[in-house]
């Protein structure tokens, strides 16, 4: 009960800062539809040339759109805002603020921000998900079954879509907590940034070594693909776990981080 009052006493706080910057709204509102138009742009381009990609057809891809657009609207409302104040309370030795409270410090600065206006991106992402699922829909022959609209895929995609966020969540907190050990830690960031740009489409498009490092090296393909995977009845029961036990892994391996971190954090005093 305690958890769930302090997540919403952040959330609430997050929520009335952001609100002083209202013209943010607006800004977010032209951007988004910039990168929608823009991707909505590429995908048609791709399907004046050919009826599928690697097997997608074209209302699939809007699926896979729709997600990465959903999953980026999620980390840049919730994970980046967190994870960039906790890289500037290391760098300025602040963190102390969170590590004297008694509640645990991993909960505090990973819910300490929040960007309401990053929801428009959420809103548009479900949106073009909603759109896909219909269009997919209306394709599916009678009789053919687990279709986009089938109960079974939706509540996967659901699991999926809370895996891949646990998961880029973990791998975001390593990142950062290497600046216990390193100065700057901007560039991998940025790197990581650039890598999720390519989860706009299915990572099985890509070379085998780009899809490797998009899989196992950064979570692109769990964050965006499976989901998607998931929604239009792609997804096997192994890919399923195997997600299901690289998320506990990320898990762990962060926490193993984060505690590592701490322990050689010096403080303000030092």
């Amino acid at each position: 009960m305690r958890f769930w009052h302090l997540i919403g006493t952040f959330l609430r706080i997050g929520i009335l800062n952001e609100l002083q910057y209202r013209v943010n709204f607006f800004i977010q509102v032209l951007q988004s539809f910039i990168a929608l138009g823009t991707g909505l742009v590429g995908l048609a381009l791709v399907f004046e040339h050919t009826p599928n990609l690697a097997g997608w057809t074209r209302p699939e891809l809007l699926a896979v759109m729709g997600v990465h657009i959903l999953m980026g609207g999620l980390i840049q409302a919730a994970i980046t805002p967190n994870m960039g104040r906790l890289m500037g309370d290391i760098q300025d030795g602040t963190l102390d603020f969170a590590l004297t409270k008694p509640v645990d410090a991993q909960l505090i600065i990973s819910i300490r921000e929040f960007r309401l206006w990053q929801l428009v991106d959420v809103l548009m992402g479900l949106v073009v998900l909603g759109y896909a699922s219909i269009e997919i829909q209306t394709r599916l022959q009678a009789g053919e079954t687990l279709g986009i609209g089938s109960v079974l895929p939706v509540l996967l995609f659901l699991i999926a879509l809370l895996l891949g966020g646990v998961m880029v969540y973990s791998f975001w907190l390593i990142l950062t907590c290497t600046a216990f050990w390193v100065v700057r830690v901007d560039e991998m960031i940025n790197l990581f940034q650039g890598l999720y740009a390519a989860g706009r489409y299915p990572v099985g498009i890509y070379p085998r070594w780009l899809r490797t490092g998009l899989t196992f090296l950064v979570p692109v393909a769990f964050a965006v693909t499976v989901p998607a995977e998931a929604l239009t009845a792609r997804l096997t029961p192994l890919t399923l776990l195997g997600t299901l036990g690289l998320t506990i892994l990320f898990m762990l391996l962060a926490r193993l981080v984060w505690r590592l971190g701490v322990r050689n954090y010096s403080g303000a005093s030092a």
